[in-house]
């Protein structure tokens, strides 16, 4: 597909070059702030799963830019962004990064000492696997890493904080919204205008946390598996089964952003210009290292051995 081809199928991709974001997720998290009002009154966030920096790019604009160009902020006021990657990405001001795993014990102090020794107001996820179409693996996969991100929200988050992160919407749906309750006594999923209606793509928007009295960070994934045990002894095969029938569970839904906006499943003609040609933009800022490098640089060197054997067998 051409750029000028996904700019008018895709909206959010378009507008997200026009105004400077580095992927078009930016403008979900946007509208969930619209929403839910995330960032009052935050002055310590992590962005995990940062890269390429869209999120961050959003962090940066509503809390940090604001406040320093604020003629009253004092440098010791502004707020603190910590972005946290396996992979690095580009600079992006007032955004602290850190290379590192979200499972790691080791990176969550590397944040509490980047917040001299306090602790987040909120913290973000867009993180998600390389999906494989298979949606009930989709949804498996991606509910670990938004427990694995549970892990390090323990360890950062202060009392009272917030969560958002990205869930893929399925069957066990129910079980991951009762083990996020354990800890946030509000727990909503959201759909923003800018995620596709043909996306299993959600967020969870977790507010208040409160863990459980006495409890251990070293016991969370006891905790989560009893969750998924109607007995919540020793039965620990985690399940969503007994969510049903007298058990069901229903689980807040809400649609966000400005829902006479842009509609991300439609095409928009592209806009007019002068001399009547339309010219795409580049992206904003393309990954710097992905995960995917490796197959591109294969591929190309693929491609270059493939013309040189036609280029032998037409010399021959």
């Amino acid at each position: 597909m051409g750029k000028a081809s996904r700019d008018k199928r895709d909206i959010y991709y378009r507008k997200a070059k026009e105004e400077g974001w580095r992927a078009r997720s930016a403008f979900k998290l946007l509208q969930i702030d619209e929403e839910f009002n995330i960032f009052e009154g935050v002055k310590r966030v992590v962005d995990l799963c940062a890269a390429p920096g869209s999120w961050s790019q959003v962090l940066s604009r509503k809390l940090y830019l604001p406040s320093k160009q604020s003629p009253v902020s004092k440098d010791g006021e502004l707020p603190l962004i910590v972005a946290i990657d396996l992979q690095p990405m580009a600079p992006i001001e007032g955004v602290i990064q850190v290379q590192g795993d979200i499972t790691n014990a080791r990176t969550a102090e590397v944040v509490i000492r980047h917040f001299d020794g306090c602790k987040a107001d909120l913290v973000v996820c867009d993180g998600a696997p390389d999906v494989t179409g298979l949606h009930d693996m989709d949804e498996f996969v991606q509910s670990q890493l938004i427990l694995a991100g549970l892990t390090i929200v323990t360890h950062i988050l202060r009392p009272g904080g917030k969560f958002i992160a990205k869930i893929f919407r399925g069957k066990d749906t129910s079980l991951l919204y009762c083990q996020l309750k354990l800890f946030f006594p509000v727990v909503t999923f959201a759909k923003p205008k800018s995620s596709r209606n043909s996306s299993i793509e959600a967020f969870a928007v977790c507010e208040n946390y409160s863990p459980p009295e006495g409890f251990n960070p070293k016991d969370l994934h006891r905790l989560l598996e009893m969750v998924g045990s109607p007995s919540g002894g020793d039965d620990l095969d985690c399940s969503s089964g007994w969510l049903e029938g007298p058990n069901k569970v229903y689980i807040p839904f809400l649609a966000c952003g400005d829902l006479s906006g842009y509609d991300s499943d439609r095409s928009y003609p592209l806009p007019k210009v002068a001399d009547g040609t339309y010219q795409s933009l580049d992206p904003v800022q393309p990954p710097i290292a992905p995960p995917y490098k490796r197959a591109l640089e294969m591929k190309k060197t693929s491609s270059h051995g493939i013309r040189d054997l036609e280029k032998l067998s037409l010399d021959a």
